[in-house]
């Protein structure tokens, strides 16, 4: 079960605003979150705190494919992202970094910044503790649950590895 505040944000949120270019030098999860969202929302690492979600309408993360984006929100200490719909290759680098991305209109229409959410990831629920209301947005296949559970595709990987040498 995920809880947190909400830091929600408009359409097309760009890898270039979630991490900066300048930043992609730089490779230590800890320094990206420093400067995770700062182009669109200054204050946002200042605000953010561990399990806090990120609420977006549509096509989060689009822009490049860098990998550094989902990484940078994730050790900026997010849990969770909501929104209408995700750019293809963010949502897949957010999985294969064990990101949880869930795609849900009416948890997005109904959700605003300060709300806290509760999440729990294999039903899809959604509660907003705020409200009161609750949202279901589609859970992952067994397998994506898996792989997000496992904290990404390189541990996820590692343990199938581990299993088939017992």
């Amino acid at each position: 079960m995920l809880k947190g505040k909400v830091h929600k944000y408009g359409a097309n949120v760009d890898t270039d605003v979630i991490i900066p270019a300048r930043y992609l030098n730089v490779s230590d999860p800890d320094e990206l979150a420093e400067h995770c969202m700062e182009d669109i929302d200054p204050e946002f690492v200042a605000k953010v705190k561990p399990g806090d979600i990120i609420v977006a309408t549509t096509n989060f993360g689009c822009g490049s494919s860098r990998e550094h984006a989902p990484l940078a929100i994730k050790a900026a200490g997010i849990s969770c992202i909501i929104a209408r719909s995700f750019a293809r290759i963010f949502f897949r680098n957010a999985i294969n970094i064990g990101l949880p991305l869930l795609e849900c209109e009416e948890a997005v229409d109904n959700t605003g910044t300060g709300d806290t959410l509760e999440v729990e990831l294999a039903s899809g629920r959604i509660k907003n503790l705020t409200s009161g209301k609750v949202f279901v947005a589609r859970p992952y296949p067994d397998f994506m649950a898996e792989l997000v559970a496992d904290g990404g595709l390189t541990q996820y990987t590692r343990k199938r590895l581990a299993a088939r040498r017992v």
